[in-house]
This record gives C-alpha cells, sequence and structure tokens, in this order.
C-alpha cells in the first residue's frame, strides 16, 4: 500500500482513455494504479495490496464477473474490496455483481463528489460501522441475547430487547434489517409481533427469523406460516446461525438495492 495514509486504488477498465480521466480526477485523493485486462490485474495484485478495486463489467475479453470470480477464489486478495464502475446499472446486473461479493455499485457517468463518498465509505472503518446490517434480537432472556450479542457484534449491528412489548416504540427511531424472536414471551409472544413488525413501513418483507426452545411440528408450521423466513432451536449452532443469517440479509439487501435502483430511475 501506499506511504503516508494514501490510499491505493486499482482501476480496472479496457478503454485507455476511461482509466486515464480516473486517475486524473482521483489523483488527489488516491493512489490510482490502472489495468486494462485481468492479466495486469493479476500481475499488479502479485506487486501490491491494493486497499480497493475499481472494476468495469464490460470488457471484451473477460467481462467484471468473471474477474471479481477469479479475485474472490483467489484468498490472498479475496478480502480487497470491489465497487464495480460501469454504465451496466440494471437489476439483474446489480444482483449477480452483489452475490459475487462486489460492495459496492457506481454508475457512470458519476460526480467526483459521489464516487469518492462511495469509495470512503468502504476504506473507512467509522463510516462503514454506519453500513452494517442490523440484527434486533427479542427475548425476555437476557443471558440469552447476550451470547447472541457476543456472537454476532464483530460482523453485524446487534440490538437486543429483553421487553417485547416495547418493539412499537423502538421502530420509530431503528430501522433493523432482520429479525430474531422468541416464540413463548410474557405479555405478548414472537408470533404476535410477527403482525406488528409487517405493519410497520418499511417492513413488509424485513427477515424474521425464530429461535426457540419449542421445536415440535405444530410450532414450527405456526411460526413458518406467520410469514417468517426461517426457524431454529435452542440451544443453536452457532455455524448455523451464522450461515443463516448471512443468507437471509444477503438476499434482503440486494432486494432493497435493486428497488433503490428502481427508484431512482423514475
Amino acid at each position: 500500500m501506499a506511504s503516508r495514509g494514501i490510499r491505493t486504488i486499482i482501476v480496472v477498465d479496457d478503454l485507455k482513455f476511461h482509466l486515464l480521466a480516473a486517475k486524473e480526477r482521483l489523483k488527489n485523493q488516491y493512489n490510482i494504479i490502472p489495468a486494462q485486462t485481468m492479466e495486469e490485474l493479476f500481475e499488479l495484485l502479485e506487486m501490491t495490496r491494493p486497499d480497493m478495486i475499481l472494476l468495469d463489467i464490460n470488457m471484451p475479453d473477460i467481462d467484471g464477473f468473471e474477474m471479481l470470480r477469479a479475485i474472490k477464489d483467489d484468498f490472498r486478495f479475496s478480502h480487497i474490496p470491489v465497487i464495480f464502475l460501469s454504465a451496466q446499472y440494471d437489476k439483474k446486473s446489480v444482483s449477480k455483481g452483489m452475490r459475487l461479493g462486489a460492495v459496492d455499485f457506481v454508475s457512470k457517468p458519476f460526480s467526483d463528489a459521489k464516487l469518492i463518498e462511495r469509495i470512503e465509505m468502504q476504506l473507512n472503518p467509522a463510516l462503514r460501522e454506519d453500513l452494517l446490517p442490523v440484527i434486533l434480537a427479542i427475548d425476555d432472556n437476557m443471558s440469552l441475547l447476550k451470547s447472541i450479542y457476543n456472537l454476532l457484534c464483530d460482523d453485524y449491528r446487534v440490538c437486543t430487547l429483553p421487553r417485547p412489548e416495547k418493539l412499537k416504540d423502538l421502530l420509530r427511531s431503528l430501522t433493523p434489517d432482520l429479525f430474531i424472536l422468541d416464540c413463548n414471551m410474557p405479555i405478548i409472544s414472537g408470533v404476535e409481533l410477527v403482525p406488528l413488525i409487517r405493519s410497520t413501513p418499511g417492513h413488509e418483507e424485513t427477515p424474521i427469523l425464530f429461535l426457540t426452545s419449542d421445536g415440535t411440528a405444530d410450532n414450527v408450521y405456526l411460526t413458518m406460516n406467520t410469514g417468517a423466513c426461517d426457524f431454529l432451536v435452542k440451544p443453536v449452532d452457532e455455524v448455523i446461525l451464522r450461515e443463516k443469517l448471512s443468507t437471509h440479509l444477503q438476499d434482503y439487501l440486494i432486494l432493497r438495492r435493486i428497488r433503490s435502483i428502481a427508484e431512482a430511475a423514475l
């Protein structure tokens, strides 16, 4: 990486004009290294460790999706954040890119300020903290809530609520990306919370995962019939919980991203 705190970014585009323009527009903020092919990109990756890669999609030999797949398949480089910088900004492309591991899309043409803002969101830990998915765990068992928090706090913004009757008030100031609910709680059950969640604007399709000690077939049917996305029985395996959260959050966040693109196009 470049010295004195200057971030290094590799920009990949088959058109030299675009590479020169990107370097000129970003040179005051970053150390920009251009690459026109995947071969050039991987030669550069062997010699330097960039903070980020900006990647075009439409290229003649190997497109950006295949390049991204190759980056993520190499354990030496898979941690490097990749932003697609492309005129190909349709729903299908965004969904495919995010599933392959892109952290963001910026559409061409773009303003310098917009691009720098999106880059900084990924490179600045303080700003990136605000991008972490928010998980709200609701359970009357404080020990369980503490365990969930300790288990997930490194990867998510975890909020806990031991009094489910307070959920309506909490949703006025918090917008979770996923809910973890217990079934059997005093005053109001997890099953009874689902209609409250679904009637809150913005949470019509937010993933809801039930985590409960009652794993009977009747209870599974009851909870899943409310519109929950999954059901896990306590005590839950850490690996399974993480896999479930990752899958449901990825699908939901991709859907939300696609909708934001559609709304912006109106």
